[in-house]
């Protein structure tokens, strides 16, 4: 199970690294072959195929080979599923806050109520 990732997980591993947020950044504006993604990159072209490998892997760019072209697209379906996971744990800490706000608002009123003036 260890070495099992979830796409959650995948997709997270992918996004950690600046050169592939940086792909995705690009790719978020249209569609782009492999040679323009790796153009403003200092970095072999092989190191980038890697880069796209992880992307892939994990969901978040699809590619498609037409002639002697590869157009990568972003493929949002990953995306969501992290902003899913991510907004979940937003809400789950608003409700705390919200609570925490709450007791809060509870103890100052309850120190109020007994004279002690604070």
């Amino acid at each position: 199970m260890l070495n099992q990732s979830t796409p959650l997980d995948l997709a997270f591993q992918a996004l950690a690294d600046p050169t592939r947020r940086a792909m995705l950044e690009r790719l978020s504006r249209s569609p782009a072959s492999v040679s323009d993604l790796a153009r403003p990159l200092s970095m072999t072209f092989p190191a980038v195929m890697q880069h796209l490998a992880v992307l892939e892997g994990a969901g978040l760019v699809a590619s498609e080979k037409v002639g002697r072209v590869r157009t990568c697209r972003i493929d949002e379906r990953a995306l969501s599923v992290a902003e899913s996971w991510i907004s979940a744990r937003r809400a789950e800490w608003e409700r705390r806050f919200d609570r925490l706000d709450d007791y809060l608002k509870d103890m100052k009123a309850r120190g109020d109520d007994d004279g002690s003036g604070e």
